[in-house]
């Protein structure tokens, strides 16, 4: 699969979400010194919901992600660009930053 075709799917702009989010949520933890459990009731969520999250495994409504980003003090800001001007950089899906939480 070439780069333009990968732009193209589904499946990689929600895993660039899904990272966003993890690293958002791990950086959240960190910054206040918080467990799964303690995030879960910052966020009013159910650990299982914050491990989910965590696992990658987040693919909910939009307003569920408003809701998380909310809790957290951030803005969700979502930016709709024309497929043959994305970076070459942004079409790099890494999950290095990503760790068990």
């Amino acid at each position: 699969m070439n780069r333009q075709e990968l732009l193209q799917t589904k499946g990689y702009w929600v895993a660039k979400i899904q990272i966003e989010l993890y690293n958002q949520l791990s950086d959240y933890m960190k910054k206040h010194h918080l467990n799964r459990s303690q995030l879960a009731d910052k966020l009013g969520v159910t650990k299982g919901y914050v491990s989910q999250i965590l696992n990658g495994d987040f693919n909910h409504r939009i307003s569920t992600l408003v809701e998380l980003s909310l809790a957290m003090g951030k803005a969700p800001v979502i930016q709709f660009s024309d497929l043959d001007k994305i970076p070459d950089d942004i079409s790099q899906v890494s999950i290095s930053n990503r760790k068990a939480g």
